[in-house]
Order: C-alpha cells, then sequence, then structure tokens
C-alpha cells in the first residue's frame, strides 16, 4: 500500500508517496481501509516540526489526520467495531498516517458512520469537530438559549462550532469575510459581520461564549466581548496564555483532544442532518502533495479539501 510520508521535518518537498506494510493494530487499536481522508493544517504543521516534542524523532513519519473507511482487523480488546463497520475519525498526531490506503487509530479515535452520511463527508468532521466540541461544550459547558459569537464562523472549524451550537440551543453571532457571509447566513448565524469591515474592539455587544476559530482574535478584544461570567475560547493556545488562564477563568485554551463520546456525538448529529462541512475538492492519492502544498502557501477554497484513495477513486 502507499501513504504520504517524509523522512526529516521540513518544508512541502520532505513529501512523498511511498509504499508502506501497515502493522497489525495493538490493543485498543484499529486497521481502516481508507475511502477519504480530508487535508487539515495540522497536517502541515506537524510535518514542520511545530510539535516535534510530541511527535519524536523517528522517521520516516506518516501524514494525515481525519479520514473515513471501512474496518479492516482489530486488535485485543476492541469493542466497538468489527471488521466491516463503515467508520470515521481521526489518526493521533503521533502517528498519523491518514494520507494513506489504510490507517491503525484507537477505537476512541472513530465512530461509525452513519448510513445517511457519505464516506466524503464523514471524512471532513474529525479535526473541525473535535475542536468545536472540546470548546463550547468541554470547555464552555453551552447551554440552551445562551449567545455565541464566533470569529471566523465560515471556516470548517467555524462552521462545526456554529452547527453544534445551534443543536445544543444556543444562538450564534458571527464573523466572516464578505464572500463566506452567504454560508453563514445559511447556517443560522445572524447577525454576520465582514471581518474586513468590522472593529469588533468597538462592539458594546456581549456574549456568554467568544470563540475565535480563526486564531486571529486578541485576547484583550475576546475577553472584552464576553459577559460576566461568560468565556473566551482561544484556538491558538500558548504557554503565556495558559499561564494567564490560571490567573483569569474567562479565558480558555483550546487543544483538539479527541475521544469516542465525541465521535459519536458528531455522528449522531451528522446523521441527523445537523452537521455537515463542505467538499470544495477532491483530488485522487497520487495528486495529493501537489494539492497539500498549494494550500499550505495559502490558497483559498470553500470548503473542505479531500483525497481519495484508489478503492474510492
Amino acid at each position: 500500500m502507499k501513504r504520504i510520508q517524509y523522512h526529516g521535518y521540513g518544508g512541502p518537498e520532505t513529501m512523498k508517496l511511498e509504499d508502506f506494510e501497515l502493522k497489525k493494530p495493538g490493543s485498543g487499536e484499529v486497521a481502516v481501509k481508507v475511502k477519504f481522508a480530508a487535508i487539515n493544517p495540522i497536517d502541515w504543521k506537524v510535518r514542520n516540526g511545530a510539535l516535534k516534542m510530541v511527535t519524536g524523532k523517528s522517521f520516516p513519519r506518516a501524514m494525515g489526520s481525519d479520514f473515513s473507511g471501512t474496518v479492516i482487523a482489530v486488535g485485543a480488546g476492541v469493542t466497538r467495531f468489527k471488521v466491516g463497520d463503515a467508520v470515521f475519525g481521526s489518526a493521533p498526531i503521533k502517528g498519523g498516517g491518514a494520507l494513506g490506503e489504510a490507517v491503525i487509530a484507537p477505537e476512541t479515535f472513530l465512530a461509525g458512520k452513519p448510513d445517511s452520511v457519505s464516506f466524503d463527508d464523514a471524512a471532513c468532521l474529525g479535526t473541525p469537530g473535535v475542536t468545536a466540541w472540546n470548546g463550547i461544550v468541554d470547555k464552555a459547558a453551552l447551554k440552551a438559549g445562551q449567545r455565541v459569537f464566533v470569529n471566523g464562523c465560515a471556516g470548517a472549524v467555524g462552521q462545526a462550532t456554529v452547527q453544534l451550537a445551534r443543536v445544543l440551543g444556543a444562538s450564534v453571532v458571527g464573523s466572516c469575510s464578505a464572500d463566506a457571509m452567504p454560508t453563514a447566513h445559511a447556517q443560522g448565524v445572524n447577525p454576520v459581520f465582514d471581518y474586513r469591515r468590522t472593529d469588533l474592539s468597538t462592539f458594546s455587544d456581549r456574549f456568554d461564549v467568544v470563540y475565535d476559530t480563526s486564531a486571529t482574535m486578541p485576547v484583550a478584544v475576546g475577553l472584552a466581548l464576553t459577559r460576566n461570567g461568560g468565556v473566551f475560547l482561544d484556538i491558538n493556545p500558548t504557554p503565556v496564555k495558559f499561564l494567564r488562564s490560571v490567573f483569569n477563568r474567562r479565558l480558555k485554551p483550546v487543544i483538539c483532544t479527541a475521544r469516542a463520546e465525541i465521535f459519536d456525538g458528531l455522528a449522531r448529529a451528522a446523521g441527523d442532518g445537523r452537521l455537515r462541512l463542505p467538499v470544495a475538492e477532491i483530488v485522487p492519492l497520487r495528486d495529493a502533495i501537489p494539492l497539500l502544498t498549494t494550500l499550505e502557501k495559502g490558497r483559498k477554497i470553500k470548503g473542505k479539501a479531500l483525497v481519495a484513495m484508489p478503492t474510492a477513486a
């Protein structure tokens, strides 16, 4: 089988489409024949070495986090899945491997794919959905009737946040680019502000939860937008922000942290038609490296970019 991997941290030039041999799944692990993999910025951040303290120095390293596919083997102790099950989920950062024909993932990083959700749509849900859930459910404990402001509401994490917030019964206000405003409106964001023309520091309105899903909002602005007792969710955590959050409980840095409960919740929402992220582009595995490279260099697309494995082409 083939997958995209690299033999040392660095830029796009380090990526290679190479043969590999899939290991047997260990205890609590599941082997999945991948149908689609979704591209996320974390994929190249890991390859660039931004998380090398977590990922280590062992090479070659496989790329890719989010995927959908079919279970082909299970390790000892696995109870949630069996061979032949249709699933979606994420590979751990340390292991990666979603951008390949097969991948190993913990069973707690997977959910059964609802019959009503296509494999391509399911592949989009992992990282954006988990990050949205970590913020509004785990950190903010969002409740029905509360108000949320989503900065970057048309991005993948932003759209997942909007949709999950509405599932929970909250109302959503947001900001995004002017050309994405119709998409945000269609998902129930009201009102929507053009981030290029809006100075959020001048807002007099206050919210129960402010989620900066685009990682562009200064902490001072985010905190100023929260009401007393509200929280500001920061998707770009740093050591300084973590230290600041110890003294200011309204500041909540968010790190994408997956678990079975979250994936099952995403599956329910998607299966009910209440969570879907748009797909902008699909390429076969042989063309994935050029696509990854252009996205890393800043090309913008209106939706998720997917890689189709040979069995799904």
